[in-house]
């Protein structure tokens, strides 16, 4: 069974993050999931959320290096308000400013 996707330093562009998204919204196996080093933007930050929001087994997701700016964190962390299993997030090296910190922290409030 697999539980861990690695696919890290690929083009995943919009098209497969949200092919990606909907085939892991109820996958029930997957616990950690490496997307890092993909140039994921703000379009692929909303697909992601829906993942966030709904899988019930990711427990690390790993978006580093990449270009996640404040819209993106946004989806991000509105998403995180819903989510009780996700143990870690790496968002290192993206384009969070002061306003998706903000937004960070706000969902950080109610992620209990």
């Amino acid at each position: 069974v697999l539980t861990t996707l690695d696919l890290g330093w690929n083009q995943i562009g919009n098209v497969g993050a949200k092919h990606l998204s909907d085939a892991l919204r109820h996958n029930t196996t997957i616990t950690t999931l490496h997307l890092g080093w993909n140039q994921a933007g703000d379009v692929d930050a909303q697909h992601l959320s829906d993942v966030i929001r709904h899988n019930t087994t990711i427990t690390t997701l790993d978006l580093r290096w990449n270009e996640i700016g404040d819209a993106g964190v946004q989806y991000l962390a509105d998403a995180l308000r819903y989510n009780t299993v996700l143990i870690t997030m790496n968002l290192q090296r993206n384009q969070i400013g002061d306003v998706g910190a903000q937004h960070l922290g706000d969902a950080l409030q109610h992620n209990t």
